[in-house]
Order: C-alpha cells, then sequence, then structure tokens
C-alpha cells in the first residue's frame, strides 16, 4: 500500500529558554517553492527577531531534505529541526523557528534541546494524517446482495462515499491500492458472482478531524 504521513494544516507553537523566545510554525508544503513562501512570509512578520531557522522533507523514495541555521553556530538549529521531521517519519512539511535572543548564551546544547522542543511543540499543535493511495470503486448489484456488500465493506472498515437507488443499488467506495484484489474477490464471493465492479478514478485520501479528505 502507497502511503505517506504528513500534516494536514499548519500549527505554531512556543517555547522560552533564559528568556530566549523560540516560536516554531509548522506548515504542509508541496515543494521547496512553496516552503519558502512561508519563510518570507514569516520573515517579514517577525522582522526584528535575530534568527529564522528552518528545515523541510518533501516527496518519497527518496525524499528532499534541505536545512538552515540561519547564523546560528553549525548544527545546532536546522539539525534538530530535521530530527524532529524525521523522527516522526513525515514528508511534505515546513518548520521554521523564530528566535528572539533574550541575552543569555545557550550553549550548543542548549540550542540544540530548545530548538527541538520548539519543533516538537509546533507539531503537537498539528494533525499528523496518514495519506493513502486508493481508487473509487463502483459496485452494482441487486438488492439482494446489498446486505452482504454492506457487511463486507464495514468489515474492512472502507468509506462508502455514494449509494444509488435504482432498479438495482450501486456503492461507491474509497479502497486502498492494497485492498483491490482482496476486496474484489470477497465481493464476488460474498453475492455469488453477481456484483459488478467498476474501478473509477484514483486519488489520495486522509482520515481528518474534519472527515473524509480526498485529492
Amino acid at each position: 500500500m502507497d502511503f505517506y504521513r504528513t500534516i494536514y494544516k499548519e500549527g505554531a507553537g512556543e517555547i522560552v529558554e533564559k528568556k530566549s523566545r523560540f516560536i516554531a510554525e509548522a506548515y504542509p508544503v508541496a515543494g521547496e517553492e512553496e516552503a519558502f513562501a512561508h519563510l518570507e512570509e514569516v520573515k517579514k512578520r517577525y522582522w526584528d527577531a535575530r534568527h529564522h531557522c528552518w528545515a523541510y522533507v518533501t516527496g518519497r523514495n527518496p525524499g528532499q531534505e534541505r536545512m538552515s541555521d540561519d547564523g546560528e553556530p553549525a548544527g545546532t538549529a536546522g539539525k534538530p529541526i530535521l530530527e524532529v521531521i524525521r523522527g516522526r517519519e513525515l514528508t511534505d512539511i515546513f518548520i521554521v523557528v523564530t528566535r528572539y535572543f533574550g541575552g543569555t548564551l545557550l550553549g550548543t546544547g542548549g540550542l540544540v534541546r530548545a530548538y527541538t522542543s520548539a519543533a516538537a511543540e509546533a507539531l503537537a499543535h498539528t494533525e499528523i494524517i496518514t495519506r493513502i493511495h486508493g481508487f473509487k470503486l463502483k459496485v452494482t448489484a441487486d438488492y439482494t446482495g446489498l446486505g452482504r456488500i454492506q457487511y463486507i465493506l464495514g468489515q474492512r472498515g472502507l468509506a462508502v462515499l455514494d449509494t444509488l437507488y435504482t432498479d438495482r443499488v450501486e456503492v461507491t467506495v474509497l479502497v486502498p491500492d492494497g485492498e483491490r484484489d482482496g476486496l474484489r474477490k470477497a465481493l464476488m464471493e460474498g453475492t455469488n458472482g453477481q456484483a459488478r465492479m467498476e474501478e473509477l478514478e484514483s486519488c489520495w485520501f486522509a482520515e481528518t478531524a474534519d472527515g473524509l479528505q480526498l485529492d
């Protein structure tokens, strides 16, 4: 099954370490251009801040990664942010942490901990989702097979998108790629070979707090 983890919507969090403010923001992005557009917005919003450190991961197999310490000691900001993203196995995400210096040096270890904590705080205010690749499947059968079809779909936890009642019943269901063969077999056996199946368009989908989202 083809899937990946990302965030559904942007989120932000903040920590304070020895009077230094670390403001972290996480954004879902489709690529580098979108990530840098968010970076420019953040720089304008916090124009008087000393540092805007960031990291992003986009794509899959393999993903593209970049990071920046933006003036902080090498390896103390961008890499910790990137490690937070990697640790949660996320992609198509950009995190930027803005620092307002509080007058006290934190040292290498202190900076790593602060940027790590700030990035994690931003993610704590987002919704992490799993996007799954699949397709819409239209299943047509007579009414005697409807109960069995509904049972099979429910047993597999598949989302029914639409049900049309005419002289026959048409059920449109969202199916992950990995369920294709097993579902077809189960439906044919369950309806004694009477179900007719038609694959419609492919798509990415995810369960979110706002309900099922299709792309």
